[in-house]
């Protein structure tokens, strides 16, 4: 059995979307991550995520295709419960 955890992340997929997307920045990340609920706040991640995707692919197109499935790979949950322990004390 192969060994695909990738910089103490899940895989490649989880930590690159946790690297490029700075969501502790999105103050409603902020609001949902309040109620410590990681998996509706790993929910909002990947619609975010998605969204963004369509946004800057045309849907259907090769690219976004390949784009939705290297974000089936990621593990937004570990994502979530990630923002909710980084944030501090007093925004969460």
């Amino acid at each position: 059995m192969s060994d695909n955890t990738y910089n103490g992340w899940t895989n490649y997929a989880t930590w690159r979307i946790n690297l490029e997307f700075n969501f502790t920045e999105l103050d409603y990340i902020k609001e949902e991550a309040q109620e410590r609920d990681d998996y509706e706040l790993a929910q909002t991640l990947k619609e975010c995520v998605s969204s963004w995707i369509d946004e800057e692919s045309n849907e259907g197109s090769l690219a976004n295709s390949y784009a939705h499935a290297f974000i089936r790979e990621c593990n937004f949950r570990e994502i979530a419960k990630h923002i909710i322990d980084e944030l501090e004390p007093e925004e969460v």
